[in-house]
């Protein structure tokens, strides 16, 4: 699958996208690990240390101009189905059998800016092709403004992270409009920090139209990171990820089970 993870800022996207991915690792699968968000967390998140910094590709202006023959990244004309087969396998931070892609900053000024940056997110998230035990999460940036640039057009499913806030709902319902207009039928929220049942249906209340397939408890620990890496090169989970590993594997399957 290829899945798309969205939010209103600080409802915990970047955790739940970690977790997916460290738990499809842990279940012997191979995942592509994007981090779309110019705010990128999701390398600490899945235990690379805050002093290790990860070249975004969107910094990597070789790389871009060679892919879509543009030297300007802002202006001109360049390519928009660049070759992107080899870019996991050459550009990714590996952890583990995780291999992480960090974006950085893909537009400029307004929206739906379309600068060969994007073009080549897109082209990855649409040309990548994926073996059977393969899985790319992407953790997209906060709010709805990617989906004007139709980043996740390509996606198999847009999950949408909310919490006891009806402002979170809301945002929901408004990436659920954006993604129909983009052709994304597929979109799905997962409710975050929510520990009672009478909270959990409210909250589906208040999304309407968007299915709440799952949710995780209040957990401060989820903040300190999701794996870590034995001195083996083998993923280790943190004790947090292990005491929740069954809710996510539970949205995997329903997951599963609707696409």
């Amino acid at each position: 699958m290829k899945l798309a993870v969205s939010g209103k800022g600080g409802v915990g996207k970047t955790t739940l996208s970690a977790m997916l991915c460290g738990v499809l690792a842990l279940q012997g699968r191979r995942v592509v690990a994007v981090d779309a968000d110019p705010d990128a967390n999701l390398a600490s998140a899945l235990g690379i240390s805050p002093d290790e910094r990860i070249t975004p590709l969107a910094e990597m202006e070789d790389l871009i101009a060679e892919r879509t023959g543009s030297a300007d990244q802002y202006g001109g004309y360049f390519r928009l189905n660049p070759r992107v087969d080899d870019i996991p396998e050459k550009y990714a931070r590996r952890i583990g059998n995780i291999r992480l892609l960090v974006l950085g900053g893909v537009s400029k000024g307004g929206a739906g800016c379309i600068c060969p940056a994007t073009a080549l997110l897109k082209a990855l998230l649409i040309h990548l092709s994926l073996a059977d035990d393969e899985h790319l999460i992407m953790d997209m940036e906060a709010g709805i403004e990617h989906l004007g640039r139709a980043t996740a057009q390509s996606m198999d499913a847009l999950i949408v992270v909310v919490e006891e806030s009806p402002w979170s709902t809301q945002t929901a319902q408004r990436v659920r409009k954006l993604a129909l207009d983009i052709g994304m039928t597929r979109i799905f929220a997962v409710a975050n920090r929510v520990d009672q049942a009478a909270k959990l249906e409210k909250i589906g209340e208040q999304l309407g139209e968007v299915p709440l397939i799952g949710h995780l408890p209040t957990d401060a620990r989820l903040v300190e990171g999701i794996v870590t890496t034995a001195p083996d090169g083998r993923l280790m989970p943190s004790q947090a990820l292990a005491d929740h590993q069954p809710a996510v594997e539970r949205i995997l399957a329903e997951l599963k089970k609707r696409t």
